[in-house]
């Protein structure tokens, strides 16, 4: 990978990001964002693929990686920070591609600022709408940093990894992710982050192509039954990734990868 790690500094702490650029002044931007507990590595198998002819950014969401600490996290913020992120690299309009958790700061970024996405890509991850989750499906999101404080830490990051992976390339990668994270952390970004999604969900509308792609051994919660939900009420197409759980663009990156690219050659040929 060629990229460039860079950071912006704002009110609530570091943000660090990596772009790739393809200096072609008519090459689009790929802006990926990662799950809970995750950082930017999360997409290697997706740079090394993309960087040939996109420009490509990644970045540590706030609270996690090399984006910590930070304060006043939401999701609103974390798409002030990408905003500010594309306005410093004086790009127009970028592809989101979303993974898990990743895919609430990339809805919200294109809920604020449709104007500069191109189309959006969300990766084994769930809607934003208020239709789509019942109280008890909100209090459940409250419940998951509780009870990963039953666990011991070394059981918590195997049984999260384990979860997550089809294949030990996920699964190492995940454990990897999680090696500098103390089981306070991990429990916080996913108190944070699952609370704050059940704060700042909302009623969106895109007007830009959505791609949708789950694993097919993805049971992360109720996810399956939240995407086929979504499929019905927006339209957006859903491609199931073979051989693959939640962590599906590690598990059959490239499957993953060719569906993105198909994605973005279909649209643009007309």
């Amino acid at each position: 990978m060629n990229a460039e790690h860079k950071q912006l500094e704002s009110n609530n702490g570091s943000v660090h990001y990596w772009i790739s650029r393809n200096h072609n002044p008519n090459t689009k931007c790929i802006l990926f964002t990662h799950g809970v507990t995750a950082n930017h590595t999360m997409f290697e198998k997706q740079v090394a693929y993309f960087e040939k002819n996109y420009t490509v950014i990644t970045w540590d969401v706030p609270l996690h990686g090399l984006s910590r600490p930070y304060q006043n996290f939401s999701y609103e913020n974390t798409a002030k920070e990408l905003k500010s992120i594309i306005d410093k690299e004086n790009i127009k309009k970028v592809i989101l591609v979303g993974m898990s958790m990743g895919g609430y700061p990339s809805q919200e970024f294109a809920y604020h600022y449709p104007e500069h996405v191109d189309r959006m890509i969300m990766i084994d991850t769930t809607p934003f709408g208020l239709m789509y989750y019942s109280k008890s499906d909100l209090w459940w999101l409250k419940q998951v940093a509780p009870l990963g404080k039953m666990f011991t830490d070394n059981l918590l990051r195997k049984s999260m990894a384990k979860s997550v992976s089809k294949t030990d390339y996920s699964y190492k990668k995940m454990m990897e992710m999680l090696a500098p994270l103390s089981k306070t952390e991990i429990i916080e970004q996913m108190d944070i982050a699952y609370g704050n999604f059940a704060l700042e969900n909302k009623n969106v509308q895109f007007d830009f192509p959505v791609l949708l792609l789950l694993g097919d051994h993805d049971t992360t919660g109720k996810i399956k039954k939240y995407n086929e939900a979504w499929v019905k009420a927006t339209g957006y197409p859903l491609h199931i990734i073979k051989h693959a759980a939640h962590f599906s663009n590690g598990d059959n990156p490239e499957q993953v990868n060719l569906e993105i690219e198909r994605f973005l050659y279909d649209n643009y040929l007309f």
